[in-house]
């Protein structure tokens, strides 16, 4: 579910960022943008801006909503940190240390002597 919601949400959120490029500014037109020498707006004189408003709209809308359900999901999610999961573990158990070497070390000095 949560794979599913960050894909709507990354779709959303490009989408968003075309929508709100395409629109055109207060007193500029779409055309001249895109390279368009023309004083009309490349959807006709009376623009459309409201389709892309709307469209616009409903896709902030759908973006909130994932992000919200995402934050939901997030907040509710019961993972351990690593942290967390080294403190529950047990620890080991030490093992008794067998001496390599069992003769009782001598000097050399008492040896040649």
């Amino acid at each position: 579910m949560t794979i599913f919601l960050v894909t709507i949400h990354i779709i959303a959120s490009i989408m968003i960022i075309i929508m709100v490029l395409l629109q055109a500014g207060k007193g500029s037109s779409l055309g001249a943008a895109l390279g368009g020498g023309s004083n009309q707006t490349l959807f006709g004189p009376t623009g459309s801006g409201n389709v892309l408003t709307k469209i616009t709209t409903g896709l902030a809308i759908v973006f909130m909503l994932t992000s919200i359900s995402l934050a939901y999901m997030s907040g509710k999610s019961t993972s351990t940190s690593v942290v967390d999961k080294i403190k529950q573990e047990a620890p080991l158990e030490t093992s008794s240390v067998t001496e390599q070497n069992s003769e009782p070390a001598t000097d050399n000095n008492e040896a040649a002597n």
